[in-house]
């Protein structure tokens, strides 16, 4: 039953995270510095620190671990510090896949701040240099690869840091305006460094970069409800001695002390015993569910064992007119449920007729039936076939 109910908890769970929402919209704005790999003629290079880029994106993520972004770039490059001097505009659009490296890794097992995204795709450029030559703006087929570390600072914006390569198909000209007399290739050309904000769009607090892995929650919270399972259940063993010691020697003792019908005390006791206080005891015991009469298996006969219980109500109702009981009968789980309905009724209309019969007047009793009681165990099916007490 244990491993059932942790099974059962197990699923809701995942079904509940994975169920989450989240925004998977977002937009990254970027600056930074770039350096020329090439080519570059003899005598020109920008430096590995020269300002000049920036970039804007547009990211969907499918999930917490996989989407595409569009990523929008501009560099303006110019001489570096021993360089002859140059000046040319690039610009760039590409359709990049995006991969959440911190979801795949499992980063919310340690960290709530921190992410790693990875990304790569390809698109156009166009290439223009102003000086020392001027050309046109060449097109050119791109392909970008890159990293970006990630740093939340609250639910909708976190920084990032950005590291990219760029590679072209050819280049007819050099970055300085020259041609390009290197045979065609697939080269690294460009290399840019960012630092951005990146704000989540939509309604909800949470976003796919930072979502907390399913696995750790579930893990987290199967521990704790372990721990609370086995709380209960030295509880539950606990409370289970406590209950049969008071019902096998309290209980009795308190019953046979604090009320006893009149012909068995001596003189004056029963002055003393029977107070306000030992009838609303008694009342208690009885609503309380302590004090029931039993049946066996489908029949509305009292067992002899419960004839003491029959007599404690008989007496209390004599002793105190003013009150009045209702009957429920109930009946255990094996059968038909209409069958066990009637059989529960049956059962507490015999003691109905058993208490008129003592001489209790019918106006002040009622009766019912409450069919099975699904409360008590399999191995516990005689504590259900019964007749419990409710005096008003």
């Amino acid at each position: 039953m244990k491993n059932i109910f942790l099974g059962a908890l197990l699923f809701c769970f995942t079904i509940q995270v994975n169920a989450q929402e989240y925004n998977k919209w977002s937009l990254d704005f970027g600056l930074g510095v770039h350096e020329i790999i090439n080519p570059l003629s003899p005598g020109y290079e920008t430096g590995a620190l020269s300002f000049g880029q920036a970039s804007l994106g547009v990211r969907h993520m499918f999930n917490e671990k996989f989407g595409l972004r569009i990523d929008l770039g501009y560099n303006e490059f110019k001489e570096g510090k021993n360089s002859l001097p140059f000046r040319a505009n690039y610009y760039r659009a590409s359709l990049e896949g995006v991969v959440n490296a911190g979801s795949l890794l499992k980063f919310s097992s340690w960290t709530k701040r921190f992410n790693l995204l990875f990304h790569g795709g390809m698109g156009l450029s166009s290439l223009r240099t102003i000086t020392p030559i001027e050309t046109g703006g060449e097109p050119l087929l791109n392909f970008i690869v890159g990293f970006t570390p990630q740093f939340k600072l609250s639910n909708r914006i976190s920084l990032f840091l950005d590291a990219s390569a760029v590679f072209h198909d050819y280049q007819n000209f050099t970055f300085d305006g020259a041609a390009n007399t290197k045979e065609r290739e697939i080269s690294a050309n460009l290399f840019n460094t960012s630092v951005g904000v990146n704000i989540s769009l939509g309604k909800h607090k949470k976003n796919a970069d930072f979502l907390e892995d399913e696995e750790v929650i579930i893990d987290s919270e199967i521990d704790d409800i372990k721990k609370r399972l086995t709380t209960a259940e030295n509880e539950i063993a606990a409370l289970k001695v406590k209950k049969t010691e008071i019902n096998k020697v309290e209980l009795v003792s308190e019953l046979d002390n604090r009320y006893a019908k009149k012909g068995e005390v001596v003189t004056n006791r029963y002055a003393d015993v029977v107070s306000n206080s030992n009838v609303d005891f008694v009342r208690r015991l009885l609503n309380s569910g302590y004090i029931n009469v039993y049946f066996d298996v489908n029949k509305t006969k009292v067992q002899n064992g419960s004839l003491n219980s029959l007599n404690y109500l008989i007496q209390f109702m004599k002793d105190n007119p003013n009150v009045s009981a209702l009957l429920i009968g109930y009946a255990d789980e094996t059968g038909e449920e209409n069958r066990n309905l009637t059989l529960s009724k049956n059962r507490a209309k015999s003691i109905f007729n058993i208490l008129v019969a003592s001489g209790i007047s019918a106006s002040k009793l009622s009766y019912t039936g409450g069919g099975e009681d699904k409360s008590v165990s399999e191995n516990a099916r005689q504590f259900a076939r019964k007749v419990t007490f409710k005096i008003k």
